[in-house]
């Protein structure tokens, strides 16, 4: 399996090394296909999918912002003394190169399944720390390798807590109350099926890099991992020449805030079970950083080190915003879903909301933005043909996350980390997308096959 796996990413690999544009160029170009796309197949005239374009850059700013805070939070968090060290600790298990692949795949899976932006930052950060590990103890690690064993564990994010889709179902007053009521999260996110069809692609994805390993003789690119020692955050607060100085170091102050906000967020979860925004995501990771941090000083440190993984990432949401808009406001979605809509049976609509997830997900990123557009197409289709709601939310969720593979939008916080590009992992990332289409597949075949 082993020499087989690395025949079949080969030829991804050299296409990727090739062909693969920079992401930035990668939204570009998908803006100038949408446009086409938008005026070749709706009525929609050149000058009216301009303004709709224009208008519609905007339409993510308040998403930048909190994505934005989730990166600088989770940077900051994961980059404190104790979340260091247990990264550090648990990086040095693998003795072998196999071994190595897979735990940082399992890593970063069951840290996407807490919330997807911790995963991101974990299976960065793990895979730097088995990267320093492995050549400590002279494992010949592949580093771009160790980097896509990480973000092919981000692909079981949207089956876990911070699911977009099914997180949209369970809040009171969504869009699609009326016809389908409140699904609770046993019924989605924590359905055994779900949960059993998670822990099977975390598994996949690990036997597959696993085997993606380069074999001895051949050579190993080996790369010095950038520094995550906090930069300037390490010696940050040491300076007690003045009252300021001193009052900025003390670590009482930093607790006392995070502390205000884990109680704010304790009787957030009392009152509300396990309701999740994304909001509360960042005030979890704020007020855990902060706690776990030296002092306010060194805190900011933090966050002044992990600002530099923004640029890249801030920079495309307007461009998806626009393709956004573009598919919303001219029915472009619509022409899209509706012609997997034609061809399913009870039985294979979920597989075939998967498959349009899918595919949707080049042209909107967003897993929430990609269910406010699909949610009501598929809806409408499953209660038609009585297939029950649940199969065709988590349908368009596996369609979404999957192939965020190889949809470079979600690369960029963990590239941005280890200081690599896209292109570095992305053939590896195609071998993981044809794994994950068979779990993927299979699985929402076997969950059609028992409700239609």
């Amino acid at each position: 399996m082993r020499l087989s796996a690395e025949r079949l990413a080969r030829p991804f690999v050299i296409f990727v090394e090739r062909f693969y544009p920079d992401p930035f160029v990668f939204a570009i170009l998908l803006t100038g296909v949408t446009f086409a796309l938008a005026i070749g197949l709706t009525e929609t005239r050149a000058s009216q999918a301009l303004t709709i374009w224009g208008e519609g850059l905007t339409g993510l700013l308040a998403f930048i912002t909190q994505i934005a805070l989730t990166l600088l939070c989770a940077h900051a968090l994961a980059h404190t003394d104790a979340i260091r060290a247990g990264i550090e600790f648990v990086a040095r298990w693998p003795r072998s190169e196999r071994q190595a692949y897979a735990l940082v795949a399992v890593v970063a899976g069951l840290g996407s399944l807490l919330a997807w932006s911790l995963g991101l930052v974990v299976g960065a950060l793990i895979a730097l720390g088995v990267a320093r590990a492995g050549r400590d103890r002279g494992l010949r690690l592949h580093f771009p390798l160790l980097v896509a064993s990480a973000y092919g564990g981000f692909v079981v994010w949207h089956m876990g807590y911070s699911s977009s889709a099914a997180l949209f179902v369970a809040t009171p007053g969504h869009a699609l109350e009326s016809s389908i009521g409140i699904i609770p999260v046993s019924e989605t996110i924590f359905a055994p099926w779900n949960l059993l069809l998670a822990l099977l692609t975390v598994a996949v994805v690990a036997a597959v890099c696993a085997s993606l390993a380069p074999r001895d003789q051949e050579p190993v690119e080996l790369v010095e991992a950038p520094s995550t020692d906090g930069g300037a955050a390490a010696n940050a607060g040491q300076d007690g020449s003045s009252f300021g100085r001193w009052l900025e170091s003390r670590r009482w102050i930093s607790l006392a805030m995070g502390g205000l906000l884990l109680v704010y967020l304790a009787t957030w979860f009392a009152a509300r079970g396990l309701e999740l925004t994304l909001d509360v995501v960042n005030w979890s990771f704020l007020g855990a950083g902060l706690v776990l941090a030296r002092s306010p000083v060194h805190y900011v440190a933090l966050v002044r080190d992990a600002s530099k993984t923004l640029g890249a990432i801030v920079l495309q949401y307007p461009f998806y915003a626009g393709i956004m808009a573009l598919m919303t406001q001219t029915d472009l979605v619509h022409v899209l879903s509706d012609g997997f809509v034609a061809i399913a049976s009870p039985a294979t609509l979920g597989f075939w909301a998967f498959v349009s997830g899918g595919v949707l997900n080049f042209f909107v990123p967003s897993g929430g933005g990609q269910w406010a557009v699909q949610g009501p197409i598929f809806i409408e289709a499953a209660r038609e043909l009585g297939v029950e709601a649940p199969v065709v939310v988590m349908g368009v969720a596996y369609g979404d996350q999957w192939t965020n593979l190889i949809q470079p939008f979600w690369t960029l916080p963990m590239l941005a980390i280890v200081g690599l590009n896209a292109r570095a992992i992305m053939g590896y990332c195609f071998v993981i997308l044809l794994a994950t289409f068979v779990v993927f597949g299979s699985g929402m075949l076997w969950v059609g096959a028992g409700t239609g």
